[in-house]
């Protein structure tokens, strides 16, 4: 029996730069926007709400950010048959809107990242872009 594992984890540095090509992108598209970045536990590692970003949408990406890190699977994902249930089990912790990924490397998860303000498609671009400036696996 195992007593100790060895695992990946975000750092400080990661979660910069995570944040730095989500700006980069929500500008690019011009879309000011929310971005939450959890740890797999689901631990706030880092946000930003942008000038000019929905001030509730804060909520909506740090719930996107925690169901992604929870399933280990884009929010979307979450089936429309309980998403309703869920939201209300976990206080508006579980959402199945866009613009929440996982974050992964090599496989293991290491948390999420949740983006609001804009249509599910730009929410989803810059999550994307976010993950790509890390390196972590890329998401179907």
């Amino acid at each position: 029996m195992n007593l100790f594992i060895t695992q990946t984890q975000l750092t400080h540095h990661a979660v910069m730069a995570m944040l730095a090509a989500a700006v980069a992108k929500a500008e690019e598209i011009g879309q000011p926007q929310c971005i939450v970045i959890v740890d797999a536990g689901g631990e706030l590692l880092g946000e930003l709400r942008m000038t000019g970003a929905k001030f509730l949408s804060r909520r909506s990406a740090s719930a996107k950010a925690l169901t992604a890190a929870s399933t280990g699977a884009p929010s979307a994902k979450i089936p429309e048959a309980v998403r309703t249930a869920a939201g209300l089990a976990t206080q508006g912790g579980v959402t199945g809107l866009p613009g929440g990924l996982p974050i992964r490397k090599d496989g293991a998860l290491l948390g999420g990242i949740g983006v609001g303000s804009g249509s599910g498609d730009q929410d989803i671009a810059v999550a994307r872009a976010a993950l790509a400036a890390v390196g972590a696996d890329d998401i179907d």
